[in-house]
Order: structure tokens, then C-alpha cells, then sequence
């Protein structure tokens, strides 16, 4: 058992102080896999520091009947994140402050009420704190939650935890929210500017990611995948899944709807790598995206590889003015490479992946970036969306821990330069590893667990004031409102103080700080009204014990009846 003991507490020497448990209700919308899986990461998190903890996830605008165009976010996200010239209008027209201005005094005139209703249908409007990991659901919500705050005379803390890397959308940032977490100095400086957030209520901590990726930096040790421990971690994790562990491999991906020109790239990249003579394997996630999978499972990469070298008519005739000779002809090259292409659904373990990789191609979600960096795996961004996933982008290439390119040939000529240079893929993994924050979720939770138990305890403290009050007024008046009325049965007072004291305990949690000093102030008040009480007898209780000098002296004058008897 002791043993048990301590490898349970080196496991989590991280978790410090668990607390009481929370009830959380997060908001989120299913528009990209980000979102919920942010909220899904700060729930385990949760769980852990605050054990039987349990949390809700509410999608204001599905789960709710709410009007049109409201109820279309969904459909909307996915009709315009398929075509980019759709969505930077839609993400440019709605950025505007003044359009923002109108978009929540109309969402809340035509949702609100309905949305408060939908929560108390759901049993939701009791959590102990508000949890925002979308874009869309910081204002309406939060009027919502203080009107709830109102009803149950308590205060419901809101925060805002921001998913987006190096550029948000101004939805993000509300400035009545009791604190807003970020992952990025860029993502800070429009949070100020445009939302008017105070640096009191920012705190810098990281994008929340799945606990895996902590774990697996965690094995790999503080030398990340380019030190001994790191190198044979990964030699491991391979070995786990019968990954070739003579080769380098090559993840791609296109986010968790498959999407993007993955197959060009991936024709590109086995051509390149087949002519050059290099083994690799090259594992493709396609996510929902099962017909690119049944494609990648029957092709033929040999026969690929000769269409994909083999130049247009166009740039033959350049090729031929230049008085260069393509190859076109596998049969002239010396060594060709040894290729495996490991088509791949949606992938649930998505940590280990990126440990077994040398290279991540990927779009600029902001999830798989930050994924990526606490790994300390370079990354090839292969596209974006206009807009928020621009400054993800920017977060790469600052960090020089990666490139960005949407031309798949040029794609497949930097990884294989990229796989060719040993010391410039460790200088981006190192870099890789100063930008990851593996632990981020686990912090996040700390900070808002710690603030929503200091909430409940001031809630607490406040109604067990208010109910004190309440019965000191009650025996301040009688039973027909006149003030000093006795009653005619007195309680024993020991007794009574015994009972107000075990009241008192009842209602407030005397184990954490703020807690237990206003509870000793509170016994401190009651059992002094009590002792006052005691020490200083009632007039009713000193009359008979006082007689005026005349009754005395009648008193005196009396004549004795035992001695007329005697």
C-alpha cells in the first residue's frame, strides 16, 4: 500500500490541493473538433484536481430553439470553411466593432429569454462556474448567467478560455467576464485593444490540449524527442504500432473532416522521396474523410511515382530549350526508396503519433500546432482559413519551428530537404518545445477551480450573514411584531448556543482560508451574544432577590410563629 502510495503521488506530483468537487457547465458548438476538444481536456482536468466532479456541455444555438440565422451556425461554419473566399467574408463582414455592436444586441433581443429557459428546462442554471471555449457564447450566455446570479442570489464566475493560437475573432473577448485565459502575446494585444479586456482579468498560460501530450513530453523528458530519452521513446512508441523504426516517418493531415489537397500531397511526397532513394513511412490521417481513404488504399504508388515525375507537355519543351534532361524513366535512377503509405481514419491517439513522427503537414488548426509543439515536432502548414488561422501561421514561422506552403510539389521538396538535414529538423524541434505548453489544460483548471472555490465560499459566507440577520431580527420581535416581547418557556442558553454553533458549522466549509476565518468570525458573534446573555441576568430574574428598606423593616417587626408556638 505504501508503495501504491508513492508512485501515485509521483504520477500526479503536478496535483496539488485537491478541492471540493465542482459542478461545470462548459459552452461550445460542434463548428471543427477544436472547441470540444479544449473542453474535453479541462474537464479531465477538472476531475482530477477536484475529484466527483461533473460538467455538462451546452450548445446554446443546437440545443436550443433559437431564430434564424442563429440555429444555422452549424451548417453555416461547414458550408463556408469548405469554400475560402466564402469564409473571409463572412469572418472580415462580421469583425467589424459596429457589426459586432448590432450582433449581440439582436442575438440577445431574439435569444436570451430563451436560451435562460432551455437552461433551466436542462437543469443548468445551478453550476458553480461557466466555462466559454467558443467564440459565440461570451455575451448572450453571460447576460443570461448574471440574470440567473441574480435569481439565486450568488455569484456565478464566467470565464472565457481561448482557442484560437495567434489571432482571434472579436467574439472572443468580453471584458465583464471574471477572467480570460490566452495562449499567445499577439492573441493579448487584440484582447486589449478590441475587446477592451483589462490585464487583470488576462492570464497567459497556454492553449488547453489533451492530457496525452503531456504525458508523452513527460516520457520523452525535459531534452525532448532530440535527447537519448527522447530518441528512445520514440524507438518505443513505434514498436507499439509496428511502425518501421528504420525509417523516418512523415504524418499528414488535414484536420479531423480530412480536409484539404492531401492527396496531391501525398502523391508528391512519395515521388520525391521514391526518386531520392529514401525509406520513409508516411502515415495519412483522413479523418471523416473515408472515400480519400479507400483511394490511398488501392493506389498503385509505383505507377504514381512515374506520373508524378513525368513532366507536361509544356514543361518538356521548356525542359528540352534548357537543355536539360527530366528523368523519366524509373529505371534510371540507381536506388530507389522503400515507401509505406499508412492511410488512417480518425485517430484517437493522436499524441503517440506525433511522438513516433519527425515531420507534421498539417492545416493551421490552432489545436494541432499547439498538439505539435509540446511534442516538439516541426510542422509544414499545407493551408488555412483567411482570418483567425492567419496569426496561427505567424505563430510558426516567428517560432522558426516550421514553414508554410499550399503547392504541393514545393511541399514535397522541403520535407525531403528538411529529412535530409538531421541538425536543422533538431534546432526546429528544440524551438518547437520552447513554444508548447503540455500542461496547459491542468493549469487552466487549477486557476479557475481555485477562484470558483473562493466564489462559493463568499457565497456561502454571504447567505449565512444574511440568515443570521434574518434570525436576529425574528427574536429581536415577537409573535405580534412588538419588539422585546419575552417568551414565557426560556430555553436552556447553553443548550441554545450549543445548537446555533452546530448551525453555523453546517453551512460554511471551515477547511479552506477565507472560509474558516469569516466562519470563527461568525461563532466569535454568536457565541458572544450568547455568553453576554448569560452573564448578565434579566431584571425579571433580580427582582425577587430585591426588597426596598420599608418591606424590611415589616419584615422585622413580624412576630416569629415558631416562637409563639415554643
Amino acid at each position: 500500500n505504501n508503495n501504491n502510495n508513492n508512485n501515485n503521488h509521483n504520477n500526479n506530483s503536478r496535483i496539488k490541493n485537491p478541492r471540493r468537487p465542482l459542478k461545470i457547465l462548459f459552452l461550445s458548438a460542434d463548428t471543427g473538433g477544436g472547441h470540444r476538444a479544449s473542453a474535453e481536456a479541462l474537464a479531465i482536468q477538472f476531475q482530477n484536481l477536484h475529484p466527483h466532479t461533473t460538467y455538462d456541455l451546452f450548445d446554446i444555438w443546437s440545443d436550443t430553439q433559437t431564430y434564424w440565422p442563429y440555429n444555422t451556425l452549424t451548417e453555416t461554419y461547414t458550408s463556408a470553411s469548405a469554400t475560402p473566399w466564402k469564409w473571409r467574408a463572412l469572418y472580415y463582414v462580421t469583425n467589424k466593432e459596429l457589426n459586432q455592436k448590432f450582433y449581440n444586441a439582436h442575438s440577445c433581443l431574439m435569444n436570451e429569454g430563451l436560451v435562460r429557459r432551455r437552461m433551466v428546462e436542462l437543469g443548468l442554471d445551478t453550476p458553480d462556474c461557466v466555462v466559454s471555449v467558443h467564440p459565440t457564447m461570451n455575451y448572450l450566455p453571460l447576460r443570461s448567467i448574471r440574470k440567473i446570479s441574480e435569481e439565486l442570489d450568488r455569484h456565478i464566475p464566467f470565464f472565457t478560455v481561448v482557442t484560437d493560437f495567434g489571432s482571434g475573432h472579436l467574439t472572443w473577448f468580453n471584458k465583464d467576464v471574471d477572467k480570460l485565459y490566452l495562449a499567445s502575446e499577439p492573441i493579448k494585444q487584440i484582447a486589449q485593444k478590441r475587446g477592451n479586456v483589462p490585464d487583470t482579468k488576462i492570464s497567459m498560460i497556454g492553449l488547453p490540449i489533451r492530457y496525452d501530450f503531456a504525458l508523452q513530453s513527460d516520457a520523452m523528458g525535459t531534452g525532448g524527442r532530440t535527447s537519448p530519452k527522447g530518441k528512445a521513446h520514440q524507438q518505443k512508441i513505434r514498436n507499439q504500432f509496428n511502425i518501421d523504426t528504420n525509417k523516418q516517418m512523415i504524418l499528414v493531415m488535414g484536420g479531423g473532416e480530412g480536409v484539404g489537397s492531401l492527396s496531391k500531397i501525398v502523391d508528391e511526397l512519395y515521388a520525391r522521396l521514391y526518386i531520392r532513394g529514401m525509406d520513409a513511412t508516411i502515415c495519412v490521417v483522413c479523418g471523416r474523410n473515408t472515400t480519400l481513404k479507400s483511394e490511398l488504399e488501392r493506389t498503385n504508388w509505383e505507377k504514381v511515382a512515374i506520373n508524378t515525375l513525368q513532366p507536361s507537355g509544356m514543361q518538356h519543351a521548356m525542359n528540352r530549350a534548357a537543355c536539360r534532361v527530366p528523368v523519366n524513366n524509373i529505371d534510371d535512377v540507381d536506388i530507389l526508396g522503400n515507401i509505406t503509405v499508412l492511410p488512417l481514419g480518425f485517430v484517437n491517439q493522436m499524441a503517440e503519433y506525433m511522438v513516433m513522427a519527425d515531420v507534421l503537414l498539417t492545416k493551421a488548426g490552432p489545436g494541432s500546432i499547439a498538439e505539435a509543439a509540446a511534442v516538439g515536432l516541426p510542422v509544414m502548414i499545407t493551408s488555412h482559413l483567411p482570418g483567425q488561422e492567419a496569426g496561427n501561421v505567424d505563430i510558426v514561422l516567428n517560432g522558426k519551428f516550421g514553414g508554410y506552403c499550399e503547392h504541393p510539389k514545393t511541399i514535397a521538396k522541403t520535407i525531403v530537404a528538411w529529412l535530409n538535414d538531421t541538425e536543422k529538423l533538431e534546432e526546429m524541434s528544440r524551438r518547437a518545445r520552447m513554444a508548447g505548453h503540455p500542461h496547459a489544460a491542468e493549469e487552466i483548471a487549477e486557476d479557475i477551480g481555485r477562484l470558483t472555490c473562493e466564489w462559493m465560499e463568499r457565497n456561502e459566507v454571504r447567505q449565512l450573514k444574511k440568515k443570521l440577520e434574518e434570525e436576529e431580527q425574528f427574536k429581536n420581535s415577537g409573535p405580534s411584531g412588538e419588539v422585546g416581547t419575552r417568551n414565557e418557556s426560556k430555553p436552556d442558553p447553553s443548550t441554545e448556543k450549543n445548537v446555533a454553533s452546530d448551525e453555523i458549522s453546517s453551512e460554511v466549509n471551515a477547511s479552506s482560508t477565507i472560509g474558516g476565518w469569516a466562519l470563527s468570525q461568525l461563532r466569535f458573534k454568536a457565541a458572544g451574544r450568547y455568553e453576554s446573555k448569560n452573564s448578565n441576568p434579566s431584571v425579571e430574574e433580580s427582582v425577587p432577590n430585591t426588597k426596598s428598606s420599608e418591606a424590611m423593616a415589616q419584615d422585622e417587626t413580624k412576630p416569629d410563629p415558631s416562637a409563639g408556638e415554643n
